[in-house]
C-alpha cells in the first residue's frame, strides 16, 4: 500500500497563527496512540492460528493461547519493555538505521487492527504485548459488554500467541475512546497491566495465565478521575510502584509484585494539607477530602545524590518517595489554576535536576534537589517556554525538546537551553504561512504554491522518540517524520503519511530491534527500520 510522502530540507520558520476545531483536555499517558479507518469484526469461535483476532465473549477473565511462540531467530538489538523504553525516557541506542526513508516510507512488515485504547505496545525479546480494548457479547445476557484485552504478539511477525481478557464497563466522560491508557510492563517472565477503570493485573509472559489480579476502585476510595487511569506503573526491584489516585493518602501505593499485597501508601492529605502553593488566590492549600488525588504522570525513579527516588507528579505537584518504604523526602506544589486540568508529562531527570512541564498556563520548572535529597531549588520558571500536554520532553546535550500547546493548532515543536528555560527553537511542522494551505478535506491540505495535495502537514501536539542525534516525530494526526536533533534550528530529513494512520495518533513510537511500532485508535503497524541486508 503506497502512502501521501513528501520529503522536507526544513524552513525553520516559526508557527504560523491559526484556528483549529479541537479543544481537547488531554489523555494522558500516555502515552502515549493510534489511527486508521478498520471495523471491528467480534468472533463467535477462537481461530486455531490467530494472526488479528478479534475478542470473542468472555464471562470473566479468560486466557487462549495460540502455536508458533519461538519462530525466527531474535534480532539483535534492544528490548522496549515499558512506557517510554528501557531508559523510562522515550530514547533509544538503536544503531544501523536507515538514514533517510523511502517516498512510501520504510518496508511495512506487518499491520493489525486493533481495538480501542490510546497505550503503546511494549516488547521483550519475541513478545509484543498490546493493551486495548474489544467488544464482545456476554454469553448469559446476550448484552453487548466490553473486555480490556491483554494479547501477546510475535514482534516480527503479528502472529498472536495468547490473549487474556476480563469484562470492563468504562465510559469516559468527555466522549473520548473507552480503551485503556495505560502501557504493559514486561520483565523476564510477567507482564503487568492498569486498566481505564483501576484493574491491576498481572499475568505470565510466557502463555498468559493469571496470577493476580486487583480491583483498586472497588477496593479504595479513588474519586473519578477526568478521563479514567492513565498514569503506568514502574517497577522498583520487586516493589509496583502505582499512582492510584486514593483519598486520603493513597495517592501512591507499592505493591509486591509476586502476591499483589499492599507494601505501602502515600501521597494525599499529609502531603498537601497546609502546603504553599503559587496561586495567589489560594496561597495555602486546604485538604477538603473531595479532590483528585490522580495523576496522569507515569512515575519515575532515578538515582540522584547516591539516594533512590521515585517521583511521581501528582494533580498537585512532585513529590519524592523512598521506593522501599513510602517515605516522602521532598514535595513541589505544580498544578493549574483551572479544576480542568491535568499534569500528564513525565518528569524528567538529569543529574541532580528534574524538569516539570504541563499545559493549562503552568508551563516549566526546573529544580535542583539538595545533597540530602530531602528538598529542592528552582533554578529557572517560566509559564510560557514550554507546555507539554502529554507527551514527555526529551532531554539531549543542554536541551529540552518537547511539544507545547494545549490545542492542536497553538502546539509547536520546541527547545529550550536547560540552562536558562529560553525558548531557542520552534516549529509547527509546516514552517511556511497558513496561507499557502487550503484544507480540501479530512487530514488533507492543497499546497497552493507548488499545487499539490498532502496530508496535514502540522505536527500539533505530537510525540517523538530519540534514535543518536535524531528524532523520530509522530504528529497527532498520524505524519511521521525524521528530524534531526539541532536546538537552533529546525532540520527536517524527511516524512511520510501511513495511510492506516489517522487522528488522534497519540501514542508515542516505539523502537525494537530495529522495528518501529506505530499505533491509534485502531491499527497497529511495524515497520523495519534496518538498511536490506543488514
Amino acid at each position: 500500500m503506497m502512502a501521501d510522502t513528501r520529503c522536507i530540507p526544513g524552513y525553520g520558520g516559526e508557527m504560523e497563527t491559526r484556528r483549529g476545531k479541537w479543544s481537547l483536555l488531554l489523555l494522558v499517558a500516555l502515552a502515549p496512540l493510534l489511527f486508521a479507518s478498520c471495523s471491528v469484526q467480534p468472533s463467535t469461535a477462537e481461530a486455531e492460528e490467530p494472526v488479528a483476532p478479534a475478542v470473542a465473549a468472555a464471562q470473566s477473565a479468560e486466557t487462549v493461547a495460540a502455536e508458533g511462540d519461538s519462530g525466527a531467530r531474535l534480532r539483535a538489538g534492544e528490548d522496549w519493555p515499558w512506557f517510554l523504553g528501557p531508559r523510562h525516557d522515550g530514547t533509544s541506542a538503536e544503531s544501523e538505521l536507515l538514514e533517510t526513508w523511502p517516498e512510501d516510507g520504510p518496508p511495512l512488515v506487518w499491520e493489525m487492527e486493533t481495538g480501542t485504547g490510546y497505550t503503546a505496545p511494549s516488547v521483550r525479546g519475541h513478545r509484543l504485548v498490546l493493551f486495548h480494548r474489544r467488544e464482545g457479547i456476554d454469553p448469559e445476557s446476550g448484552e453487548k459488554i466490553g473486555f480490556e484485552v491483554i494479547e501477546c504478539l510475535h514482534a516480527a511477525t503479528g502472529d498472536s500467541l495468547w490473549t487474556y481478557r476480563y469484562p470492563t464497563a468504562f465510559q469516559d466522560p468527555y466522549g473520548y475512546n473507552n480503551g485503556p491508557r495505560c502501557t504493559p510492563l514486561l520483565t523476564e517472565t510477567h507482564c503487568y497491566t492498569f486498566g481505564a477503570e483501576g484493574k491491576l493485573a498481572c499475568i505470565t509472559l510466557d502463555e498468559g495465565r493469571e496470577v493476580w489480579k486487583r480491583d483498586l476502585h472497588a477496593e479504595m476510595d479513588i474519586p473519578d478521575g477526568f478521563f479514567g487511569v492513565g498514569a503506568t506503573p514502574i517497577l522498583e526491584d520487586d516493589i509496583l510502584i502505582v499512582a492510584a489516585g486514593g483519598q486520603p493518602n493513597s495517592g501512591v501505593i507499592g505493591v509486591d509484585a509476586a502476591t499483589g499485597k499492599t507494601l505501602w501508601e502515600n501521597v494525599g492529605k499529609s502531603t498537601w494539607d497546609g502546603a504553599k502553593t503559587d496561586s495567589r488566590l489560594r496561597p495555602t492549600y486546604e485538604w477538603t477530602g473531595e479532590e483528585m488525588v490522580v495523576s496522569y504522570s507515569s512515575p519515575i525513579a532515578a538515582t540522584i545524590h547516591g539516594k533512590r527516588h521515585v517521583l511521581c507528579l501528582m494533580r498537585q505537584g512532585l513529590v519524592s518517595l523512598d521506593p522501599k518504604t513510602g517515605e516522602e523526602y521532598f514535595h513541589y506544589w505544580f498544578s493549574s489554576d483551572s479544576y480542568e486540568s491535568v499534569n500528564a508529562a513525565r518528569p524528567v531527570v538529569v543529574d541532580d535536576t528534574i524538569m516539570l512541564s504541563a499545559a493549562y498556563k503552568v508551563g516549566s520548572v526546573l529544580l535542583r534537589v539538595a545533597e540530602d535529597g530531602k528538598s529542592v531549588t528552582e533554578v529557572w520558571r517560566d509559564k510560557r517556554n514550554l507546555l507539554t500536554h502529554w507527551s514527555t520532553a526529551i532531554h539531549h546535550e543542554g536541551y529540552y525538546y518537547g511539544f507545547s500547546g494545549r490545542h492542536d493548532y497553538e502546539a509547536t515543536l520546541r527547545s529550550i537551553d536547560a540552562e536558562t528555560g529560553e525558548v531557542v527553537m520552534q516549529t509547527d511542522g509546516w514552517g511556511r504561512p497558513f496561507t499557502d494551505l487550503r484544507q480540501v478535506g479530512r487530514d488533507q491540505y492543497r499546497d497552493v504554491v507548488n499545487n499539490t495535495i498532502i496530508p496535514t502537514p502540522f505536527y500539533g501536539r505530537g510525540s517523538k522518540i530519540q534514535t543518536g542525534d535524531r528524532f523520530i516525530v509522530l504528529s497527532e494526526f498520524g505524519l511521521l517524520a525524521l528530524v534531526e536533533a539541532t536546538p537552533d534550528k529546525w532540520e527536517e530529513v524527511c516524512r511520510f503519511k501511513p495511510p492506516q494512520m489517522h487522528y488522534p495518533s497519540w501514542t508515542a513510537p516505539v523502537l525494537s530491534r530495529g522495528y518501529l511500532y506505530l499505533r491509534c485508535e485502531d491499527a497497529l503497524l511495524c515497520y523495519d527500520l534496518r538498511p536490506p541486508g543488514s
